[in-house]
């Protein structure tokens, strides 16, 4: 027996979800295996390499299953869709892990639902594996995030603006699916019982400690906004560009979730955007952390009910914490950056050095930046951007450099990344039928740190004449 499901959010939040089951695939067919996951959730890798093409198509439900469609609302762009859902997602169900996580399942791509507003529930082969790729190399970057179990081609075509495309599901593993949208949902249909329930279910798969506090929806809001804080000083640390930072695209785990029209930023520029349906900038890369604080706004609306029983006290307790999101992020990012710049200790002019550092490399790809500190601990060698700048800022940088700074700068600052280059050029492949690339690149973000010997293409920027790069969501 390969799954030992458990399916407490079916038991525990009545209607929080839809009972259907997904499309039945017609000819799966395996493309990637996440053999790793697969030991770290303790499954039989024998057993799941025979099933996994059924299991993660929608041709088979595994035993002990019980596939739903989740329901959440959300702010798409700053506008408010009461009702959302999966509308191409089927949650089977929750696995324990070797350490007793408790982690769900969900196909992605698996059909049709109740929630799908016109879509075909379906996804295409490229989209499935830039999540997996992504989602990969975010993982090895120590960033936490919902990650790919397989990714299976159903046999079948669909349309998409690039014309008919091999269709695929993927198997999506995540702490939970739970959403600031998923709050949002019952909040605004003033069911305040279910919000109560999803509330404490909440709590207790997330933040237990925070059961035991005077105010638990005060230590839960607490708890989500420290762990985003950190969730996306961590993506901006990497140049990490989510591009459709909704609501419901918030998980309440603090893991990354929804890689659709995502991107890595090559040469440093705040305002880099590269999904085609942010044609504002919403969710451009330095206003990542605005939107941080925005969409817990929107989940403090959603747990006033339960700050106070006094709605102007619980509007002084919200304002009180949305005030400190800020400063909180701050702090976290200077963490990061700290890390970054290879810092002893912390001091507090250490934000403006990182600042007078970023302002010194805009227009220099951000990854090969900070990866080429390392080459210049004793010697000005190698550190690329404004030359007058950098001459400046380098001896106040090695003031403050810890001892062993070299060693922590390679250990901080990835070689690789998923190049947008590469990644289009492996996603084309595999849609034409080879996996190769994909494999080739895969193998090399899941180890962004090592020596880059022999695998310089990884680590390289795009090459004149790629162009201005943009994706797709995928529906």
């Amino acid at each position: 027996m390969t799954f030992s499901f458990d399916n407490s959010y079916a038991r525990d939040l009545p209607g929080s979800y839809l009972r259907l089951e997904p499309a039945v695939a017609p000819a799966p067919q395996l493309r990637a295996l996440n053999l790793f996951l697969a030991k770290d959730l303790g499954l039989d890798l024998d057993v799941l390499r025979e099933g996994a093409a059924g299991w993660f198509s929608g041709a088979v439900v595994p035993d002990g299953a019980d596939p739903i469609a989740l329901a959440y609302a959300g702010h798409q762009f700053g506008g408010f869709s009461p009702q959302l859902g999966d509308g191409r997602a089927h949650l089977l169900g929750e696995v324990l892990d070797r350490s007793g996580a408790r982690r769900d399942i969900q196909l992605k791509g698996s059909g049709r639902t109740p929630f799908s507003r016109g879509g075909d529930g379906k996804a295409a082969l490229g989209p499935m594996l830039r999540e997996y790729l992504i989602s990969e190399s975010m993982a090895a970057l120590g960033i936490p995030t919902t990650r790919a179990l397989a990714v299976v081609t159903t046999g079948e075509h669909i349309l998409r603006d690039q014309g008919l495309l091999p269709a695929a599901v993927l198997a999506r593993v995540a702490a939970s699916h739970i959403r600031v949208g998923t709050f949002q949902f019952f909040a605004a249909r003033g069911e305040t019982d279910k919000l109560r329930a999803l509330m404490d279910y909440t709590i207790a798969r997330h933040y237990p400690q925070a059961a035991q506090a005077e105010t638990p929806a005060l230590a839960l809001f607490d708890a989500v906004a420290a762990r985003q804080a950190r969730l996306i000083a961590q993506w901006m640390g990497v140049g990490f560009i989510h591009g459709v930072m909704n609501t419901d695209n918030m998980a309440l785990s603090g893991e990354t979730i929804d890689y659709g029209p995502c991107a890595f930023m090559e040469g440093y520029d705040p305002a880099t955007v590269f999904s085609s349906i942010d044609r504002q900038g919403r969710y451009a890369y330095g206003n990542q952390p605005l939107i941080l604080g925005w969409n817990l706004a929107r989940l403090a609306e959603a747990l006033l009910p339960f700050f106070d029983a006094d709605p102007d006290r619980a509007v002084d307790l919200a304002n009180a914490r949305l005030e400190a999101i800020a400063p909180a992020y701050q702090a976290a990012w200077v963490e990061v950056m700290r890390a970054k710049l290879g810092l002893a200790g912390a001091q507090a002019e250490d934000a403006t050095l990182a600042e007078d550092f970023l302002k010194a490399i805009q227009g220099v790809d951000w990854t090969t930046a900070f990866r080429r500190l390392a080459g210049a601990v004793t010697v000005d060698a190698g550190v690329v951007g404004d030359a007058a700048a950098l001459r400046a800022w380098l001896p106040r940088w090695r003031a403050r450099l810890r001892p062993d700074a070299k060693t922590a700068l390679l250990a901080a600052n990835p070689a690789v990344i998923p190049r947008n280059h590469l990644v289009e050029a492996a996603l084309a492949a595999a849609t034409a039928g080879d996996m190769a690339p994909f494999e080739a690149l895969l193998a090399a973000v899941r180890d962004p740190f090592g020596d880059t010997t022999g695998r310089e293409g990884f680590s390289l920027p795009a090459p004149q004449g790629f162009g201005d790069y943009v994706t797709f969501c995928g529906t």
